[in-house]
């Protein structure tokens, strides 16, 4: 390969890789999950089946909490006061479990995709 040829390839990279949309940048449905020292709210939330979504996690309480679900495998650890999201995949219709893995004692909620 030249010298010239190595350049002009990282270049196009580069470009092609600017105009991709980050995920957190795209829209998706949006849903608010709030936790407060082991109680989780909404305790049922009702998604899209067949389409991506976006989970926004707020921990509203004193302690730290951490969002997983084992079906999903997806979790989440946030400090007192912190916030952040979770996209998902398209989820086939059904019931999927989620906890707060820090407060056990808790009922589980869950996540619908109709």
């Amino acid at each position: 390969m030249s010298q010239l040829a190595f350049p002009s390839f990282l270049a196009g990279f580069v470009l092609v890789a600017a105009t991709l949309p980050a995920a957190a940048d795209q829209e998706y449905p949006t849903f608010e999950v709030h936790f407060s020292n082991g109680i989780v709210s909404p305790s049922v939330i009702e998604v899209p089946a067949n389409s991506r979504f976006k989970l926004e996690l707020r921990n509203e309480g004193s302690t730290p909490i951490e969002f997983e679900s084992t079906a999903l495998r997806k979790e989440k650890v946030l400090a007192p006061g912190a916030s952040s999201f979770i996209v998902f995949h398209p989820l086939d219709p059904g019931n999927y479990a989620f906890f707060d893995d820090f407060h056990l004692d808790m009922p589980p909620a869950r996540i619908v995709a109709r």
